[in-house]
């Protein structure tokens, strides 16, 4: 049963009820356009689709002649179709029993952010669950008595983790439907009660920019949990500030993990921007390009652990995850895909996918820190950095996407400044291109494949 739908009550309530009658959900991104979802729809089968008045005519679009359990009024001027079912028809009905499946069955069908061709299907189980709520337990603290609050949504994995973190672990969940960008939602977490707040880097960066949750009482709220991007350690030094120099559980992991691989915790040291363990039940192994141990380097996971997937609907798992990986005590380790670097005193720091790392002037860097170090250059709202390979066997040349916080005739000179200032004297900047906003999947990554793609099309 696909849910294409925002993060409401009744989102929360339907995402429960599919699982509760033995049925997987199909998580859509409520702002997905219809051929993204058509795509979700024909990998997975879905036979049934629970929508909202905003996704009505995309599902119609994308699947005409699916069924529909409709939340909400009909679009202004359309009239139900045979196939639509209201949601007050729904949830007045006499429940019936949990049905119980194995262990193994699917309960959620995720999806990877690609960028090129389908995106991976990865099936949540049964087992699932359990990861979410003992990473909440266990890392986070979550209690009886927590209310979280995470804008997020069932298209990313965040949403459905929300869920079992929170329920399992008998917190409450405290949702806010508009965007949360604005100080509404500021005072929303204050009036709520809120203890977790999760969120994105990114909208930290908004945040600090707007000044907006400013002279707001959080002290209510006992950490903040952040996942989805590299974080900027200025950036989460300033949320900590907001709530009287609460905690940010940093949060590492993946859809195929169905939680995290490496967090901070509620009973180390909090230091901006870093993790200070692995999760509970797995362990993680820092390689070379070589595959030897190494403290910078692309990151495995050593398994196995509960809630990591077996299983791809439509692609070979084996070849994704294990095919030619290093190994560790004679058994394979599992590829995940980021570079991490492993920090005096046990700490790590997340420096974004291997895919995006570069080498300019004979030196590897990330796409990360090169953006950290030009997302507070003066007019620049945030950054992109990719690397293109020069056509003549040269080194990476080094394109900037940058998104100005107002007019900026001429955005090289201060950016090359930024850079020379805060990283390297060395690396320098082949081209900068402005943008109005960066590519961005359904979990708020930048999407940096299709800005790679833009480059090879000149």
């Amino acid at each position: 049963m696909a849910l294409y739908l925002p993060m409401t009550v009744e989102a929360v309530a339907a995402y429960l009820g599919v699982i509760l009658a033995g049925c997987a959900a199909v998580s859509i991104a409520d702002s997905f356009a219809a051929p993204q979802a058509a795509v979700r729809l024909r990998i997975t089968g879905a036979s049934l689709a629970i929508v909202g008045t905003a996704t009505y005519e995309r599902l119609l679009e994308a699947a005409p002649e699916l069924a529909a359990i409709v939340i909400g009024e009909l679009p202004r001027g359309r009239r139900p179709r045979g196939a639509d079912t209201p949601w007050r028809q729904v949830a007045a009905a006499d429940p019936a029993g949990a049905v119980i499946r194995p262990a193994g069955a699917h309960t959620n069908i995720l999806f990877s952010s690609g960028t090129t061709g389908d995106p991976k299907a990865i099936p949540w189980t049964h087992l699932t669950p359990i990861k979410c709520a003992a990473d909440a337990l266990l890392l986070q603290d979550v209690r009886p008595d927590d209310v979280l609050a995470w804008p997020t949504s069932l298209g990313w994995m965040m949403g459905p983790w929300l869920i079992y973190a929170a329920l399992l672990n008998r917190a409450t969940i405290a949702l806010y439907y508009p965007g949360p960008k604005g100080s509404d939602f500021g005072r929303f977490v204050r009036d709520a009660g809120v203890t977790m707040l999760g969120l994105v880097p990114t909208l930290v960066r908004i945040w600090r920019r707007s000044r907006c949750m400013e002279g707001i009482d959080w002290s209510r709220i006992r950490r903040f949990s952040s996942t989805g991007e590299c974080s900027d350690p200025d950036d989460q030094l300033y949320l900590m500030g907001l709530a009287g120099y609460r905690p940010v559980i940093e949060y590492c992991g993946g859809t195929e993990i169905g939680g995290g691989y490496l967090s901070a915790t509620m009973d180390q040291p909090a230091a901006p921007a870093t993790f200070a363990t692995p999760a509970f039940g797995l362990d993680v192994a820092i390689r070379d390009e070589r595959g030897r141990p190494a403290a910078d380097g692309e990151l495995f996971l050593v398994p196995p652990s509960v809630g990591l997937s077996t299983e791809l609907l439509n692609q070979d798992h084996h070849r994704v995850y294990l095919a030619g990986t290093p190994s560790a005590g004679g058994r394979p380790l599992r590829r995940h895909g980021d570079h991490v670097q492993r920090l005096p005193g046990g700490y790590y720091r997340a420096l974004g996918r291997v895919d995006d790392t570069m080498n300019l002037s004979g030196i590897k860097v990330s796409a990360a820190e090169i953006e950290r170090a030009l997302c507070g250059a003066d007019g620049i709202g945030e950054c992109a950095a990719v690397a293109v390979a020069d056509r003549h066997g040269g080194p990476d040349r080094l394109v900037v996407f940058a998104v100005p916080a107002g007019p900026m005739p001429d955005p090289l000179p201060v950016l090359q400044r930024a850079l020379a200032e805060r990283l390297n004297p060395l690396f320098k900047i082949a081209e900068v291109r402005l943008v109005d906003a960066l590519p961005r999947t359904a979990s708020n990554k930048v999407m940096r494949r299709e800005l790679r793609a833009a480059c090879a099309e000149r």
